[in-house]
């Protein structure tokens, strides 16, 4: 049986027929029911606008359901998950609609409201919620991204914020349920080993990188004025950055962890108009291969503007400006139609101040902690040994002492992030959700990069798919004496 309990309520899907909550969180909420850790009495709400009978959504629900579970789906847990299940018809924008809503929902159980719709409606849905008197006592769920600067996302938040206060709003970045950026804060704050030396002193440099492998699929219409900065180093990047600078909490509590957050992200340097040249890359796919196929182009992907010029790449040098990380570059990656799909996190350590060995292994004298969160979650530590045989000396070898997440613990499933982002509302924690001040510093941040790329009408680099990005790239971090880890 789970030792965690959650109490009974009704979750309420806002969006229930979009690609999120058919290929994400009708499954993690599947999971959870497998896991004995929804209560019998949860019941689920999937609200939409389309037209259509019940039965018709239902049916189509449980189609998508089967098929993103896949093989390990257990028929009785689907049966008992469905029966759990209601579809009611919703127009998010019409007051009288959530009437109907009101008397499905009674007054017995907390509403936990997630909204998986438009950030544009999230006010509206608040407002129409409150109307009806499904205010008080509930939780909503914001999926990112909450506008696209500091000015629409403050338009947004202040919207919900007058109906839901902030202990009862989560805002979700799913990178935030990984198991293994979870692992971060035992693993840093649980190891002497590590916490000792996780400064200036002893760390020369930081990389995260956050590679996809597909392109576009279709999200043309909103990725084109999103951009890769906004869809991704906005929340992803930045959050885990915070994860890995920010200092020992006072406690675990959320607001203690989320205090120290904000702090790294008003401690980020500002970007000079010089430095968009030497401290920013931004570049946008060609066309090219990828798994050994050729792919088109972004300008020449469906129903695309062939006069964009939104990134699909961006590469950066942020800097710390407190004790702890001065003069320590965190190098930032991510884009789209890379060599292959990796979410990591390499921690540089700097070389022995006293070096014994011979002088051409200089070279590979570093420790090197790497996190991986996808696609194989866990943690590797490069160590130097020395080679085996009667032979070799004192000839050295950078090997790795690892933990893999699925090798080590091989009776027990790794769970989708969703799935304890989902649970985590059920029960009230926190701790893995986005505060308001920390969306609206890390607008701040990216604000000035996009302000100065609007100034100075520098395009996009081209790059090939299936590439590692631009060519100034890999000069930026090389201008640096460094080299990006793992780069084929």
């Amino acid at each position: 049986m789970p030792s965690i309990t959650v109490e009974p309520c009704t979750f309420a899907l806002f969006g229930a027929l979009g690609d999120l909550a058919l290929r994400k969180l009708f499954p993690a909420l599947y999971q959870l029911d497998g896991a004995g850790l929804l209560h019998e009495d949860t019941r689920v709400l999937a609200l939409a606008r389309e037209a259509g009978s019940e039965q018709q959504h239902m049916a189509h629900i449980e189609q998508e359901l089967r098929k993103y579970v896949g093989k390990e789906l257990d028929e009785a847990v689907a049966q008992r998950f469905l029966a759990r299940l209601a579809y009611v018809h919703v127009d998010f924008m019409k007051a009288d609609d959530y009437v109907g809503l009101a008397e499905k929902v009674g007054s017995e159980q907390r509403l936990i409201a997630y909204f998986a719709t438009p950030a544009a409606v999230y006010g509206a849905i608040c407002e129409n919620l409150s109307k009806v008197g499904l205010a008080e006592n509930t939780r909503v769920v914001l999926e990112k991204p909450i506008g696209s600067d500091l000015e629409s996302s403050r338009k947004v938040n202040d919207a919900v914020a007058q109906f839901f206060p902030e202990n009862r709003t989560y805002r979700i970045d799913h990178y935030l349920g990984k198991e293994t950026v979870q692992n971060l804060i035992a693993l840093r704050f649980a190891n002497s080993l590590f916490e000792t030396q996780w400064n200036q002193n002893y760390i020369s440099h930081v990389e995260i990188t956050v590679a996809e492998q597909v392109g576009i699929e279709g999200r043309w219409g909103y990725f084109d004025k999103a951009g890769q900065l906004r869809d991704m180093i906005q929340n992803h990047l930045l959050q885990l950055l915070c994860l890995i600078a920010m200092d020992p909490p006072a406690d675990l509590s959320a607001d203690s962890i989320r205090d120290e957050k904000v702090k790294v992200l008003k401690a980020l340097a500002p970007i000079s108009p010089e430095g968009l040249t030497t401290q920013v890359v931004r570049g946008q796919y060609i066309a090219g291969y990828s798994a050994g196929k050729a792919v088109p182009g972004y300008l020449e992907e469906e129903n695309s503007n062939t006069q964009s010029d939104t990134e699909t790449f961006v590469a950066l040098r942020a800097d710390i400006r407190n004790w702890r990380w001065a003069g320590v570059p965190f190098y930032l990656r991510t884009g789209k139609r890379m060599p292959q799909k990796l979410s990591q996190i390499v921690i540089h350590f700097k070389e022995p101040s006293h070096y014994i060995f011979a002088p051409e292994q200089r070279l590979q004298i570093s420790n090197k902690l790497i996190i991986r969160l996808q696609p194989d979650e866990g943690i590797s530590l490069r160590v130097m040994t020395k080679e085996q045989g009667l032979d070799k000396g004192m000839q050295l070898r950078s090997g790795p002492l690892q933990l893999n997440f699925s090798d080590t613990y091989r009776s027990a499933r790794i769970p989708d992030a969703y799935e304890r982002l989902l649970l985590e509302v059920m029960r009230g924690n926190q701790n893995l959700f986005v505060r308001k001040d920390e969306i609206e510093a890390a607008w701040k941040w990216c604000d000035q990069l996009i302000a100065g790329w609007k100034k100075s009408g520098d395009a996009p680099k081209p790059y090939a798919a299936g590439s590692w990005g631009p060519m100034s790239s890999i000069a930026l971090i090389t201008r640096d004496g460094r080299s990006w880890y793992g780069d084929i």
